[in-house]
C-alpha cells in the first residue's frame, strides 16, 4: 500500500512542481586577444556560486573571432572552422586593434599575415569590409558581437537574465580603448559594472582565500599571454573594522606598480616557427615560390604550428604535418625544442624587461617578494620559467593560480562585490591604481604658458576611483588638453594628448560681472573624476565671482540706555567662499553699494536702529559650457553611427536567431525520420497498433520528406521544416500513441487495482481505529470506489472488443486520472486530526463554595458582604472561562480542519 501512495503523491509532486530560479545573477568576462572566458556569480541553490560558463561545445574558453559567409554571421566556435578555408573573412586580434588608429591596425595585421580587408574611417580608425565587399563594421561593432555572444553564454548557463558584468581589460589600455570597450558594450545591450585591470582580477582570486592578518606580504604576477606581457606588484595587508558589534580583521590589496611589454608574447614565439618552416617548405618546393604569399596556407601553417608549440612545452622535439599546404603539396616536418628555444634567443630577455622594471622603480630586493605568481597560456614554456628562476633567483615560481582562468574567476568576484544584488561571504579590499599618469594643458587668449597652465592632474598609480578639480584666474574662454604624463603611451599612441576641450561662457560672465563691487579676480574651476574603470571624465566646468556687499544685521549687545546713543560703527566681515557646487546667478546689480548712509549724520536723541552694516563677501558659481572637441581613433562613434550600429546588430541576432531555429527544426525533422524507420524495422508490436496498410503508406511520406530534405529542403525556412514535420507527427503520434498504451494502460489497470484493494483495509481502519471521522465522508470514498470499479470493469470489457489498431476506448491517463480524484479524498481523511477529551467540571467542589458564601452573607455586615461579592465575581469568570475554553475545542478543531 504504501508504494501505492508513494507512486501517486510523486506524481501529482512532479506535476505542481513551480521553480524558483534565481534572479540575482551578474557575470564577468576576461577579454583576450585569441579568447574569451566567462564566469557567473549565481546564488541559486544547488549550484557554485562562482563557475565558468562553457560554449556550445562544452569548452570552457572559446575562440575570439567573427566570421561572415554568404550573408552569414558566424561567431565563436562556428567562425573557428572557418579560419583555415576562408582567413580573409574570420576577423581576429579584436581586441589589440580596439580604439587603435588605422596605421597601427594595418601594420599589426600584416605581421600577423591576416590577410583583412581593411578601410579608415573618418575617424581614422580601421573598419573592416565583409564578404559582400559592401557592409563595412567597425571595431566597436565587432567587439558588440564578441560580449553579446559572451552574455548569451553567461545567461544560458546561469538560466536568468545577466545584464550586470566586469569585463577585464590590459593594463596598458589607455582612454581611447577603454572608452570604446564601454561603447561596444552598450551596443550589445550590457551593463558594465565596471572595467577591471587583468593584473587586479588576478590579485583577487589569489588573496580570496588567505588570511593576511599576521603578515603583509608583497606578490608579483608574471602574465604572458598570447599578444602582451606585464608584471604587477601587489601588496597584501590587512586591516581592523567593526562588524556586528565585533573588531574583524579584514583583507584587502593595493596595486603599487604594473610595467608591461604591449608587443610580446606567445604569438611572436609562434611567429619564429612560422618563419622557419616557411623557409624549410620554399627550400623543397624551389622554383621561387614563397608560402608567405598565399594566405590561405600561411592559415594552415599558423594552425599547425601553434599545435606543435604546445607539444615543445612538454616534450624536447614536436613533429608538424600540413596536409595540402600549397600546390596539392603537404608538408612534414620536426624541430627539437633546442632549436625553438635559439629561434626565440632574444625574446627571453625581453620577457624579463617588465619584473626588471617593476623592481627598479619599487625600490624592494627578491628578498621582499613572498610570491611571483605565473598566469597566461604563454608562461607554460619551459624556458620562459628556467629565465625567470635564474633572475629571481628561485628555484621554483609560484603555480597556485589557474593560468588560463584566474583573472576571470577574480573578476567575477568583483562583479559581486559591486552588485546590490549579490552577497557573498568573503571579502577582499581592492585598491587600484591608474596605470597612467595625466597632464591638463590651458590654452586661450591671454593665457601665460606657465606651470599653472600645465599640471599634473592625476599621478601615475592614483587611486581608483578619485575626483579632482583645478582653478585658474582667467576671464576669456579656453581651451582644455587632457594627455598622458611623460613618454609612456599606450601602444599606437604617437601622440600624448587624448581628449580636447572648449570651455566657453568665461567672456560673457566676466563681462557682465567686471564692474561689479569683485573682491577677488573672477576665475573657473574645472572638475574632473577618474572612474573605476581607469577613464578620466572632464565633468563640469564653473566660472567663481567673488563679491563684496554691505547686509544689515542684527546690532550685538543692544540695551535700553544706550538705545539713543548714535553709533557710526561699520564692520567689514569676510564670509569666506559658499559650499562648493552652490549654483546662484542672483547677484545685485549694484554689487551692494546702495544704502550706505551713515548713522552718525542722523539728529541727535533719534533711537539707536537694532542693526548695523557689515561688508560680507559672497561667492557665486556659473555653469560654463563644454564643447568636445577631440578628434582620431579615440573618438567614440557618434549618436547617428551608433543608431545604426545598434540596428544592424539587432538585424544580425535575428537572423542568427532564425538560423539556429532552422538548423534546429531540421535536425528534428531529420531525426524524427531516422528515428521512426528505425522503430518500423525493430519493433514486432508495431504491427498490432497499425495495419500494413497504414504502416505502408507512412513508409512512403517519410521517404517522400527525406528525398525533399537532402534535395530541395537545403535551402529551406524554418517554416517549411515545421510544417513537414507536423504532417509526419500527425501519422506517426496516433500510431506510436497506441504502442504506449499497449504496455501502459494495462500496467495502470494493475496498480490501480492493487491499490483499490488496499483501500479497503484503509476504509476498515477508519471505521475501527478513527471513530471521529464523519461515516458520511467514508461513505463517499466507498461511493466512489464502487463507481470506479464498475468503470473498469465496462472499459475493460469494451477494449478486448476493440481492435489495437483502432483508438483505445480509454487511456491510462483516464485510470490516473479518476484514482488521483479517490487518492485526494483519502489524503483529506487522514488528515482530521482525533479531537482533544473534554474537561469535566468539578460539582462537588462548586456545592461546597456556594454553601460557605451562603453562610458568610448571614453573618457579615454590608461592607464585608459587598467584598465578598467582589471577590466571587473575580473567581467565578475564570472557572466559567475554562469550562466554556474545554468544552468548545472539538469543535473549533473540526471547524478549522473543514
Amino acid at each position: 500500500m504504501a508504494s501505492i501512495l508513494m507512486k501517486f503523491g510523486l506524481l501529482l509532486f512532479v506535476f505542481s512542481l513551480i521553480f524558483y530560479p534565481s534572479d540575482s545573477a551578474v557575470s564577468s568576462i576576461d577579454l583576450g586577444s585569441e579568447s574569451i572566458k566567462v564566469a557567473v556569480v549565481n546564488l541559486k541553490p544547488g549550484q557554485s556560486p562562482i563557475s565558468i560558463a562553457i560554449n556550445e561545445m562544452s569548452k570552457r574558453k572559446s575562440p575570439a573571432l567573427v566570421s561572415f559567409q554568404s550573408g552569414t554571421r558566424l561567431i565563436g566556435e562556428e567562425a573557428a572552422g572557418l579560419v583555415a578555408r576562408y582567413p580573409n573573412k574570420v576577423f581576429s586580434q579584436i581586441r589589440d586593434i580596439i580604439g587603435k588608429p588605422y596605421k597601427y591596425t594595418k601594420r599589426l595585421t600584416d605581421s600577423l599575415y591576416l590577410p583583412f580587408d581593411i578601410v579608415e574611417d573618418s575617424r581614422g580608425a580601421a573598419g573592416f569590409k565583409t564578404d559582400d565587399n559592401v557592409t563595412v563594421f567597425s571595431v566597436e561593432e565587432l567587439l558588440a558581437m564578441l560580449l553579446a555572444y559572451a552574455s548569451n553564454l553567461a545567461e544560458f548557463h546561469s538560466k536568468v537574465q545577466v545584464k550586470d558584468t566586469v569585463i577585464s581589460v590590459p593594463p596598458f589600455f589607455g582612454q581611447a580603448e577603454r572608452r570604446a570597450v564601454l561603447q561596444a558594450a552598450q551596443l550589445a545591450g550590457i551593463n558594465v559594472l565596471s572595467l577591471i585591470n587583468e593584473h587586479s582580477g588576478a590579485a583577487l582570486q589569489y588573496g580570496i582565500d588567505k588570511n593576511f592578518s599576521n603578515e603583509s606580504k608583497h606578490v608579483i604576477f608574471y602574465d604572458m599571454g598570447s599578444s602582451n606581457t606585464y608584471a604587477a606588484l601587489v601588496y597584501f595587508s590587512s586591516y581592523n573594522a567593526k562588524e556586528y558589534g565585533k573588531t574583524v580583521s579584514v583583507n584587502q590589496f593595493q596595486v603599487k606598480d604594473v610595467r608591461w611589454d604591449p608587443e610580446l608574447g606567445g604569438q611572436n614565439m609562434e611567429l619564429r616557427l612560422v618563419e622557419y618552416f616557411a623557409d624549410e617548405f620554399n627550400k623543397q618546393v624551389g622554383d621561387g615560390v614563397d608560402v608567405r604569399n598565399y594566405p590561405k596556407a600561411m592559415a594552415k601553417l599558423k594552425k599547425q604550428v601553434k599545435r606543435t608549440k604546445e607539444i615543445l612545452s612538454a616534450n624536447t622535439a614536436a613533429p608538424i604535418s600540413v596536409e595540402s599546404l600549397y600546390d596539392d603539396r603537404d608538408f612534414r616536418s620536426t624541430i627539437t625544442r633546442e632549436k625553438f628555444e635559439e629561434l626565440c634567443g632574444d625574446l627571453w630577455e625581453k620577457s624579463l624587461l617588465p619584473v626588471k622594471e617593476l623592481l627598479k622603480h619599487s625600490g624592494l630586493k627578491m628578498a621582499d617578494i613572498y610570491a611571483v605568481e605565473l598566469i597566461g597560456g604563454a608562461t607554460r614554456v619551459p624556458k620562459l620559467q628556467a629565465k625567470l628562476q635564474e633572475f629571481l633567483g628561485r628555484k621554483e615560481l609560484d603555480k597556485h593560480l589557474d593560468s588560463d582562468e584566474a583573472i576571470v574567476l577574480g573578476a567575477a568576484l568583483h562583479a559581486a562585490n559591486l552588485s546590490d544584488g549579490i552577497k557573498l561571504n568573503r571579502k577582499l579590499g581592492m585598491v587600484d591604481g591608474s596605470p597612467y599618469g595625466f597632464v591638463i594643458e590651458l590654452d586661450g587668449p591671454d593665457l601665460l604658458k606657465d606651470e599653472s597652465s600645465r599640471q599634473v592632474l592625476v599621478p601615475r598609480m592614483k587611486k581608483l576611483p578619485s575626483k579632482m578639480y583645478r582653478s585658474v584666474v582667467h576671464n576669456k574662454d579656453f581651451e582644455v588638453s587632457l594627455a598622458y604624463e611623460n613618454d609612456l603611451l599606450p601602444p599606437g599612441v604617437d601622440v600624448p594628448t587624448f581628449a580636447q576641450y572648449a570651455v566657453s561662457g568665461l567672456t560673457d560672465t566676466s563681462e557682465k560681472y567686471s564692474t561689479r563691487n569683485l573682491s577677488s579676480p573672477i576665475k573657473a574651476t574645472l572638475h574632473f573624476s577618474l572612474s573605476r574603470s581607469g577613464i578620466l571624465y572632464f565633468d563640469r566646468a564653473d566660472a567663481v565671482i567673488e563679491i563684496s556687499e554691505w547686509v544689515d544685521v542684527p546690532k550685538k549687545n543692544v540695551s535700553v540706555e544706550n538705545s539713543t546713543i548714535a553709533s557710526s560703527n561699520a564692520t567689514v566681515e569676510d564670509s569666506g567662499n559658499t559650499s562648493e557646487g552652490k549654483n546662484d546667478t542672483s547677484i545685485p546689480e549694484n554689487g551692494g553699494a546702495d544704502d550706505t548712509s551713515n548713522p552718525s549724520t542722523e539728529e541727535q536723541g533719534a533711537p539707536e536702529p537694532a542693526t548695523e552694516k557689515k561688508l560680507k563677501k559672497r561667492t557665486f558659481r556659473i555653469p560654463l559650457k563644454i564643447i568636445e572637441k577631440t578628434v582620431g581613433p579615440g573618438v567614440p562613434l557618434s549618436k547617428e553611427y551608433f543608431a545604426e550600429a545598434k540596428s544592424k546588430l539587432e538585424a544580425l541576432d535575428k537572423k542568427d536567431a532564425e538560423r539556429r531555429r532552422t538548423a534546429e527544426l531540421k535536425n528534428n525533422l531529420e531525426g524524427y525520420i531516422y528515428a521512426t524507420k528505425e522503430k518500423f524495422e525493430t519493433s514486432n508490436e508495431l504491427e498490432q497498433v497499425c495495419t500494413s496498410k497504414e504502416r505502408e503508406a507512412f513508409n512512403e511520406k517519410l521517404d517522400e520528406v527525406q528525398d525533399w530534405l537532402y534535395m530541395d529542403g537545403e535551402d529551406a525556412s524554418a517554416t517549411e521544416f515545421q510544417e513537414r514535420l507536423d504532417m509526419l507527427k500527425a501519422i506517426g503520434d496516433p500510431i506510436f500513441f497506441r504502442l504506449k498504451e499497449l504496455t501502459a494502460r494495462p500496467q495502470a489497470v494493475e496498480t490501480v487495482r492493487k491499490y483499490l484493494l488496499d483501500l479497503q483495509t484503509i476504509i476498515q481502519n477508519w471505521e475501527t481505529k478513527k471513530p471521529w471521522v464523519p461515516k458520511e465522508r467514508i461513505q463517499e470514498v466507498k461511493s466512489e470506489s464502487d463507481k470506479f470499479k464498475i468503470w473498469l470493469n465496462e472499459k475493460e470489457a469494451e477494449q478486448k472488443k476493440n481492435s489495437a489498431s483502432s483508438p483505445p476506448v480509454f487511456t491510462s491517463e483516464d485510470v490516473y486520472s479518476k484514482a488521483f480524484n479517490i487518492q485526494e479524498k483519502v489524503t483529506s481523511i487522514d488528515k482530521i486530526p482525533k479531537p482533544k477529551p473534554k474537561i469535566e467540571k468539578p460539582v462537588n467542589e462548586s456545592a461546597s463554595s456556594k454553601e460557605d458564601e451562603k453562610s458568610s452573607d448571614s453573618t457579615t455586615d454590608k461592607s464585608s458582604t459587598k467584598g465578598d461579592e467582589s471577590v466571587k465575581d473575580s473567581e467565578s469568570p475564570a472557572s466559567e472561562s475554562a469550562e466554556s475554553e474545554s468544552e468548545s475545542q472539538p469543535e473549533l478543531n473540526e471547524h478549522d480542519e473543514l
